[in-house]
């Protein structure tokens, strides 16, 4: 048990020598060998040195110099191994991983270990022909460094996992047609359906991290790029990764349907298709940040966080995602710089927001230098944005006021201008704090021209309305007052245009109306402060007053008793003849209002009831007390209508269609 058995000894030696002879009458019979075979032999070859090295006797007197001698024919040995190895690899056409993954793991580890040998031969006295050998290393080496940047490409590529914004809620039901009417006429009656905001998600979100790549390769690709950066081939290896990524995000605007359109392409644009872009890039450009380029970052960190030497995951990172970052600035940018329609508000602010929302965002992923000059560049272009909604906006008050007509509104119901403004600026309200952000520079003009406009003596002045605090003084407000006063006036010079006196203050009734209750029944409450609606109430109340006191006035002066003689049956033949003149051009006026203004409108309905009431209690108590007090006088024939009548009569004012009153006499 404590020795060898000779006989044991002699058995292995024998069998050794009978494998060896099997292996040498295979090799002569085979002219063909395989690539595998080649590595088998190669291993066979290694092995046989290495234990031939072992037997061989050393001379104890050798000296320093020998010793180093030797060392060097050991490296030597071990080189033309290593290199038969990787030039047996390097015959073949296939890439290695394609065929086998572990074949590639041996691959690296023999590269690797001609890396540890040159570096070896590097630190000795080489002669001539030493030094030539190293030479021969470092040129295997290039070569073999060539096939793992292609095989680490292809990796890259191969393993690649498909983008699907659809898990993200990316994708809705998108109406390219959409169109806000233009600025010049103001829309038609479907304006308060037109007006309204995208179903856009609002405020930060968390970012969500995907694997861009098979997690089963990662191993591979992390152990290829340190091998690469240990063999002073790390710029290789980020080009091969940059190169393969980019694609990858290429790949992921286009899933986003994000197209690459250069400033000029934005600009010949037409609106309509010009809208469906913004569309699709305001709701795409958070996807592709806080899921894509999160992820991509991810990635970049999980390949070369282990190399100390540089920052190699941001470097790589912002090389790769920097084009694409660029691309989608400018094209927010584009849209900055063009022409500022106010129709385009909307669409602005929606890129605004996005940008804004995405700081935080562009801070984390570009935190150092190497990110710095993108960070500056988003910052610019939310500037520029932010900078274009403030001249858009006060490009849209101009707009407002510079409104003309050529002709009165028909019916004297809710202007389009006005039902075009209230509805934008409800919908603004929407973009609260982007709007104040973004007026806020302007902020003080706004306020010293609202304060310079000609005093208002009204009941509800909103000049120091601080019962709804910060809102109701905020740029938005202070900006929103002005257009409101605006909106008036424009409308009161609208209100010229009628001819008839009662129609103008019927117009401005409604029209103030329609603005009063839309700031009640909205957001625009907190902002322009319940003395501004207060305001208005009383202004429209004002100019329903008016609206009767034209309409009516002159036809119940004909109710009076002013000139005429007592009820009794003594009347005198003059007196009838007056109260008969008199009832009769009562009748006349009456069917005349009835005919015009059958066809006004007052589209409150609401609004229209209690006008409607007012004239009735008015008009119908002044007939009935009329016709009683002279009815001995009047004969019945004369009377063409009953209270009742008249009163029905009225309730038909008002419906925007013009009516015929069919008279009649009683016999």
């Amino acid at each position: 048990m404590g020795g060898c058995n000779p006989m044991m000894e002699t058995l292995e030696e024998e069998n050794l020598i009978a494998a060896a002879r099997l292996l040498l009458r295979a090799l002569d019979s085979n002219k063909k060998i395989t690539d595998k075979a080649r590595k088998v032999l190669a291993d066979v070859s290694a092995r046989l040195t290495s234990v031939m090295k072992i037997a061989a006797p050393k001379d104890e007197d050798e000296d320093e110099d020998e010793q180093e001698g030797g060392e060097v024919t050991d490296i030597r040995e071990r080189i033309n191994l290593i290199l038969e190895k990787i030039v047996t690899w390097e015959g073949g056409d296939s890439m290695i991983w394609d065929c086998d993954p572990e074949d590639g793991k041996e691959y690296l580890k023999t590269v690797d270990e001609a890396r540890r040998l040159a570096e070896s031969l590097e630190s000795l006295n080489l002669s001539k022909d030493e030094t030539e050998l190293l030479r021969n290393v470092n040129d295997v080496i290039h070569t073999s460094m060539s096939r793992i940047e292609e095989e680490f490409r292809r990796i890259l590529v191969q393993n690649m996992q498909n983008f699907e914004p659809e898990r993200f809620s990316f994708r809705s039901n998108e109406d390219d047609s959409l169109d806000l009417n233009s600025i010049v006429s103001f829309g038609d009656d479907s304006i308060d359906e037109s007006v309204q905001r995208d179903s856009l998600s609002r405020g930060g979100s968390e970012v969500v991290v995907m694997d861009l790549v098979n997690p089963q390769v990662i191993p591979d690709l992390i152990t290829i790029a340190n091998l690469m950066f240990d063999s002073n081939y790390g710029r290789e290896c980020c080009q091969a990764f940059i190169s393969a990524r980019k694609e990858a995000l290429d790949d992921c605007l286009f899933v986003l349907e994000i197209e690459k359109l250069s400033i000029e392409d934005v600009l010949k644009m037409e609106w309509v298709s010009l809208n469906s872009r913004i569309r699709r890039w305001t709701k795409g450009m958070k996807v592709f940040v806080r899921v894509y380029l999160a992820s991509e970052k991810f990635l970049c960190e999980q390949i070369f966080d282990q190399i100390q030497t540089d920052p190699v995951s941001s470097i790589c990172f912002s090389e790769l995602s920097k084009a694409s970052m660029l691309q989608l600035l400018k094209f927010a940018e584009a849209i900055s710089i063009g022409p500022h329609q106010p129709e385009k508000l909307l669409k602005i602010l929606d890129i605004y927001e996005v940008l804004s929302d995405l700081i935080p965002d562009i801070d984390g992923l570009y935190s150092d230098e190497n990110g710095s000059c993108i960070r500056t560049e988003f910052q610019h272009v939310l500037t520029r944005v932010g900078d274009c909604v403030k001249v858009t906006f006060i490009e849209f008050e101009n707009a407002v006021g510079s409104n003309t007509s050529n002709s009165a509104f028909p019916g004297g119901g809710n202007h389009h201008l006005t039902r075009y403004v209230m509805n934008y600026i409800k919908t603004l309200t929407d973009y609260g704090d982007s709007l104040n952000a973004c007026l806020k520079d302007h902020e003080q003009a706004v306020d010293d021209q609202d304060s310079s406009s000609s005093p208002d003596t009204s009941p509800g002045n909103d000049n120091n309305d601080t019962n709804n605090g910060n809102s109701s003084s905020s740029p938005m407000a202070l900006h929103f007052r002005l257009l409101m006063s605006i909106l008036e006036h424009n409308l009161e010079e609208k209100s010229k245009l009628y001819k008839d006196e009662a129609l103008r203050h019927l117009f401005m009734m409604n029209n103030i109306n329609y603005m009063a209750e839309k700031v009640k029944n909205s957001e625009l409450r907190n902002i322009l402060g319940d003395n501004w609606i207060r305001k208005h109430n009383w202004k429209f109340q004002q100019h329903a007053m008016s609206y009767e006191r034209a309409t009516w006035s002159s036809i119940l002066n004909l109710l009076r008793q002013d000139g005429l003689s007592g009820s009794g049956s003594s009347g005198s033949s003059t007196s009838r003849t007056l109260l008969r003149e008199r009832l009769h051009a009562f009748y006349t006026a009456f069917e005349d209002i009835y005919k015009s203004q059958t066809g006004w409108s007052i589209p409150n309905s609401q609004l229209r009831e209690d006008v409607r009431i007012s004239m009735s209690l008015k008009v119908i108590q002044a007939y009935r007390n009329f016709v009683g007090r002279h009815n001995n006088n009047i004969s019945e024939k004369y009377i063409k209508y009953s209270a009742d009548d008249l009163e029905n009569y009225i309730m038909d004012l008002f419906e925007g269609a013009p009516k015929s009153l069919h008279s009649f006499h009683r016999k």
